[in-house]
């Protein structure tokens, strides 16, 4: 189905990436309206992610905590122990956006958690 994505309340019509995705393993803390919770984003981009570990509801706003950094985020779609977000502003630089430009640089040869380790061992709850 091109042009829509499905979750437990139907379809929601999105917009095609503007930017290629690229696969990370990055901890990560989700904090919704009511809860927060520990999650990995799996794959990232300047425009969005998938995150798996966590999941809220299509259509629900969150903040994803790394490294001192916030990054504000609209979920797109939604599974049982996953989702894709979409950021409102892009990811252009602090310690998520050093990561990404890591992994571009190096698609594989980094194994996953190695992203971190390989940055000074940038945390998931601050440096």
């Amino acid at each position: 189905m091109h042009g829509c994505m499905m979750n437990s309340s139907g379809p929601l019509s999105a917009q095609p990436r503007r930017h290629q995705r690229t696969s990370v393993s990055i901890e990560v803390t989700i904090v919704g309206v009511l809860k927060s919770f520990d999650a990995t984003i799996a794959d990232l981009s300047e425009g969005g992610a998938l995150i798996t570990g966590a999941s809220l509801a299509a259509r629900a706003r969150c903040e994803i905590h790394y490294a001192d950094q916030i990054i504000y985020a609209s979920v797109m779609w939604s599974e049982i122990d996953r989702m894709g977000v979409r950021f409102p502003y892009e990811l252009r630089d602090g310690p998520l956006h050093q990561l990404l430009t890591v992994a571009l640089s190096h698609p594989a040869s980094r194994a996953p958690g190695e992203l971190a380790r390989g940055l000074g061992g940038f945390g998931r709850r601050g440096l």
